[in-house]
């Protein structure tokens, strides 16, 4: 039972990116759909340049808002973060994030010693904050040009799903791309294969290290509508969550870690099944009792 719950996590994962991703006429003719859907946020990264993509991811949504002479601040976009934040969590990253699922499927490459964390884990992990701050908000709010316009600096120095879903096949069907490639390129190509290498011996790196995105939902993790809890007189704290969970997160201390990705990895693994969601329905939570 539990490897088919980790198959529908992955049927869910392919499902959704495929949906969101669904225009093929886009891969075929290295050309950006356009229609209405686009003006529609999708929860995880999906970049608005990806040949298939039918609708905009949130992060590259608000840079564009931020950085425009005429408008600082985007109701929709932070409403629409503020809904899944509120609903899910990290769930999101889990469960509907294309990048996630590209790395998921590349930590099941058979590797002699998987790591579970990178050497500096206690500090890398705020990285993401110093990013979300420094390249979402206050690069693109202050490093302005000569007519007053900012940049999206995540989008173009660092967003590697930007770079394998949109820059890539863009390139590949596009010879007069190919020839005005810069260092930008070579750039975020260094950074989408360094995680990508990384994604084969660490779990997630990008979403543990870099991704604004996974730190904005994070932050709601412990208050989400979906979240876990631990049954204190089940739990024994035997460390079998913590060792299931790829995140090494120890789930019986702080089972709603900003880190968790709501896999499901731990509630599986755990023998005494301690780790519960929280029912939000009053009246069901009295029959659970």
């Amino acid at each position: 039972m539990g490897k088919l719950r980790e198959h529908i996590r992955t049927w869910v994962q392919l499902l959704f990116a495929a949906l969101t991703n669904g225009y093929a006429a886009g891969f075929a003719n290295g050309t950006i759909y356009k229609g209405a859907s686009k003006l529609v946020c999708v929860p995880g990264l999906n970049c608005y340049s990806c040949p298939g993509a039918l609708g905009s991811c949130p992060i590259g949504s608000f840079q564009a808002v931020i950085t425009s002479r005429t408008n600082k601040f985007t109701f929709y976009v932070i409403g629409f973060l503020l809904l899944f934040g509120a609903l899910f969590g990290r769930l999101v990253c889990g469960w509907l994030c294309p990048f996630g699922l590209v790395q998921d499927l590349l930590h099941k490459i058979p590797f002699p010693k998987k790591l579970r964390r990178l050497p500096g884990d206690r500090v890398l992990k705020y990285l993401k904050y110093v990013i979300l701050v420094g390249f979402v908000i206050v690069l693109p709010l202050t490093v302005l040009d000569i007519v007053g316009q900012g940049q999206p600096w995540f989008c173009k120095y660092i967003c590697p799903s930007g770079t394998l879903f949109a820059g890539i096949p863009l390139i590949a069907s596009n010879p007069p791309l190919r020839a005005a490639l810069g260092w930008l390129f070579t750039w975020k190509m260094a950074i989408l294969v360094v995680l990508l290498v990384l994604s084969v011996v660490v779990y997630r790196p990008f979403c543990r290290y870099l991704c604004p995105l996974g730190a904005i939902y994070g932050l709601f993790n412990p208050i989400a509508l979906y979240r876990f809890r631990i049954d204190a007189e089940k739990c024994t704290q035997c460390g079998a969550c913590r060792h299931a969970c790829k995140l090494d997160i120890s789930v019986w201390e702080t089972p709603n870690s900003a880190e968790c990705i709501r896999c499901g990895d731990c509630r599986r693994a755990c023998p005494h099944g301690a780790i519960d969601t929280v029912n939000p329905c009053p009246a069901r939570r009295r029959k659970d009792a």
